[in-house]
């Protein structure tokens, strides 16, 4: 039985990111950080099978160390807010198969920018307590001023008077990408870690070659 067999799916949920998210870690909590891992989901079959990819690469010089593409059936449809729950399982299952652990993890998606500050990159570093970052490539919630056009430039992603992410230019006349905290990291950290990913293309190497894995893309 699946969680979408119950009825009140979206209660349950909610209730597990509310309590889930009290145990997010919003500040540095670890040593040295040499391999990063990009993780990211894409579906086949009309949506019936999602194949989930971990790459994971050298922080010194961003080559990749490990290529993971794990296929499984998909288990939940697409309700907003409770993508985790959709995409976790199988990004989960990715992890586990590569060889040598990440020390740190860039999800393709959102932390605690998120309406109940619970998203996939949260639920990643929650449930395997590795750092992670939250890369969004558009805003899922929150509101923030214009940013300047120069690399490296951010402004703060706002969301009920709290600061939930920032708003990253990573490259100069392209769209910025979204950071925020996934867990055991602080948001200056998460900045500086994702500007250390980025080589020539606006989604830091990480999440753009996991992106590219599970889109199945040559």
């Amino acid at each position: 039985m699946t969680w979408f067999d119950f009825p009140n799916f979206p209660n349950k949920a909610k209730e597990q990111q509310e309590r889930l998210s009290a145990q997010v870690i919003r500040e540095d909590c670890f040593k040295e950080i040499k391999i990063v891992a990009g993780v990211d989901v894409g579906f086949e079959e009309q949506g019936k099978i999602t194949r989930a990819a971990a790459v994971t690469l050298s922080l010194s010089n961003l080559k990749v160390i490990e290529e993971v593409v794990i296929r499984q059936p998909t288990q939940l449809p697409y309700i907003p807010g409770f993508l985790s729950f959709r995409e976790c399982p199988a990004i989960l299952t990715a992890l586990t198969k590569l060889n040598k652990a990440p020390d740190l993890i860039l999800c393709d998606g959102h932390g605690i920018a998120h309406p109940r500050r619970f998203g996939n990159a949260c639920h990643v570093g929650v449930e395997t307590n590795i750092p992670s970052i939250g890369v969004g490539k558009s805003r899922l919630i929150g509101k923030y001023d214009p940013i300047p056009d120069t690399v490296g430039s951010w402004v703060s992603l706002i969301d009920k008077n709290e600061t939930i992410g920032v708003v990253l230019r990573t490259k100069a006349g392209v769209r910025p990408i979204f950071i925020s905290i996934g867990h055991k990291i602080s948001l200056q950290t998460a900045i500086k870690y994702s500007l250390a990913c980025v080589i020539r293309y606006r989604l830091p190497e990480p999440t753009r070659l996991a992106d590219k894995l599970a889109s199945n893309r040559k």
